[in-house]
């Protein structure tokens, strides 16, 4: 039986298009090597670029934030971080129901659809930032919508993990996240290069003056350099378009694990209906959390993440009617197993510390190389003068999360081979080491006069961070696809994959916070405690001689 009998099957049966699957059994290895390989493959091919094109379109404010600075934008250092923690937190959210999207709609439609979904983000980002002049809320909306990319990583994890049999989810989720994750490599490469090029001629905009210097990976931008801040956003539509359509002509809705996911005019319905309800609850604790004008400035973040994700669930548990409630009562259970607890945890050493330092790093590379620390005459320390001899921080602020990217497929790989916890736990132990370092170096450096000196230290050690943050990646996501089976596994990535990507509001929020009460090393000693609580956890559960899973 080829690929083309099975999709012609799915149609039979359930009544859809050529591109439903009714039958499909990855653990058949006589299946698997005559029809299922390649199919799965096919989906995979297609989904690692929409994914990348998603962290894209989520991270750029990482980016964009610093250009902003050195553009002259009219707004404070506090009000740039808001950007990326506001992003961050979209799309951690949205990975909530995002992690539900798969079995309620297809994996065909949901990747097609939330794919295409990221064109408004990216043509809307290159609008605001044509007006210097236009309000904070303005840029607070669209880094608010580039959330959605950020939510499109749970979807995608649910969907390939259908597609392969156990004996492979490490490699293939490796494969799918880990270069998904590229996006933010390739975001911080590519625009810093569309700055500096009027890429949509005359229909682009006009460009702005470098007001200080900027970089990117190939050196320094000097000040007074016309700059199109604007294809930050524009340039990812050369890229959305053509993967919509390679989405939605190459890839399959598999009806075993959506076996109700309807038309493809229904299962966009379902989409776009759990994707506004998450807006909800994420613009409402925005509103109680940021500060004025923007919001009332009641919360503080440890309380606003917990509320945030209570909010979500209640929305989708209270909202969704007809078969979708039935569904999402059904992916409801993960939460009963002591499992889904753990695991979550790890993943937030991971994956959460992986997309945090992503968004934060940037900014945190300007403010704190990008200035000299000097102290006044009564020894109070200042940090207003601009440092001559800084690293150009763009050229250097994609290489640790192209580390990160570039180690999560091995992590998989290797996990299947030795097991994943046991390599989770030696990468625990590694990142809570390289944490008290980075924030140690942070400290000297936050204290110099010449703050570049340290730079090279900081760096090596951020990169340490990487390169544990993405072998953990792929196995934390191995060990979940052996725990759970194939109609939990898909759920559970998903929703760990969401707590975890709070990280991309915490990160930016706390670092930014020590960094204006000038201890930043407060920060990352924090990261470390959390670390070696969870190598006590990881242990407990998957490690010692009575575990409960031993080594999965």
């Amino acid at each position: 039986m080829n690929a083309t009998t099975t999709a012609t099957q799915g149609t039979a049966k359930h009544g859809g298009s050529a591109a439903d699957i009714a039958d499909w059994r990855p653990e058949d290895n006589a299946f698997w090597e005559g029809t299922g390989k390649k199919v799965a493959y096919r989906n995979l091919w297609i989904s690692i670029p929409a994914l990348l094109c998603g962290f894209a379109v989520w991270g750029m404010w990482g980016i964009i934030a610093v250009q902003m600075l050195n553009l002259g934008f009219p707004f404070t250092q506090d009000e740039l971080f808001t950007l990326t923690a506001i992003a961050g937190i979209a799309g951690a959210t949205m990975r909530i129901p995002a992690s539900f999207l798969i079995r309620l709609a297809g994996g065909r439609n949901t990747i097609f659809l939330t794919t295409s979904m990221l064109l408004a983000p990216a043509i809307g980002t290159g609008i605001v930032l044509q007006h210097k002049d236009w309000p904070l809320w303005a840029f607070q909306l669209m880094a608010l919508w580039s959330g959605v990319g950020g939510g499109n990583f749970a979807s995608s994890m649910s969907n390939i993990s259908g597609f392969f049999p156990k004996r492979l989810q490490g490699t293939a989720l490796g494969l799918n996240a880990g270069l998904g994750n590229f996006g933010v490599t390739t975001m911080q490469i590519v625009i810093p290069l569309v700055m500096t090029v009027p890429l949509l001629g005359a229909f682009g905009g006009e460009p702005m003056t470098l007001l200080k210097d900027s970089g990117w990976i190939f050196g320094k931008i000097a000040a007074g350099t016309p700059t199109w801040v604007q294809n930050a956003g524009f340039a990812w539509v050369f890229s959305l378009v053509p993967l919509g359509a390679l989405c939605w002509f190459g890839m399959n809705n598999l009806k075993t694990v959506s076996p109700k996911s309807g038309s493809p005019i229904v299962a966009f319905a379902k989409i776009t209906y759990l994707y506004t309800l998450a807006f909800v609850p994420t613009i409402f604790m925005l509103w109680l959390y940021l500060p004025k004008p923007t919001g009332l400035g009641l919360l503080n973040m440890w309380v606003a993440i917990p509320l945030d994700i209570l909010m979500a669930l209640a929305v989708m548990r209270l909202a969704a009617f007809g078969e979708m409630k039935e569904g999402v009562k059904k992916q409801f259970a993960i939460f009963k197993d002591k499992h889904t607890w753990s695991l979550t945890a790890l993943y937030i050493v991971t994956f959460g510390s992986f997309i945090g330092f992503s968004m934060a790093l940037p900014l945190s590379m300007k403010v704190i190389f990008g200035v000299s620390h000097v102290p006044d005459a009564n020894g109070v320390m200042q940090h207003t003068l601009n440092n001559p001899n800084a690293p150009t921080i763009l050229a250097y602020a994609w290489i640790g999360p192209f580390v990160g990217a570039a180690t999560r497929p091995i992590g998989g790989w290797i996990s299947d081979k030795v097991g994943g916890s046991i390599v989770t736990q030696v990468i625990t132990a590694v990142m809570a080491l390289a944490a008290v370092a980075v924030g140690y170096v942070m400290m000297l450096a936050y204290g110099s006069a010449t703050p570049e000196q340290y730079f090279p230290m900081f760096l090596g050690l951020f990169l340490v961070l990487f390169f544990a943050s993405g072998i953990g990646n792929g196995s934390t996501f191995r060990t979940i696809g052996v725990i759970f089976d194939r109609t939990q596994a898909g759920p559970v990535l998903g929703w760990t994959s969401a707590v975890a990507a709070y990280g991309a509001f915490i990160a930016p929020v706390l670092i930014g916070q020590y960094i204006k009460a000038g201890a930043p090393q407060l920060a990352f000693y924090g990261f470390a405690v959390f670390y070696a609580l969870c190598l006590v956890l990881n242990w407990w559960f998957y490690l010692r001689g009575n575990a409960y899973v031993k080594n999965p």
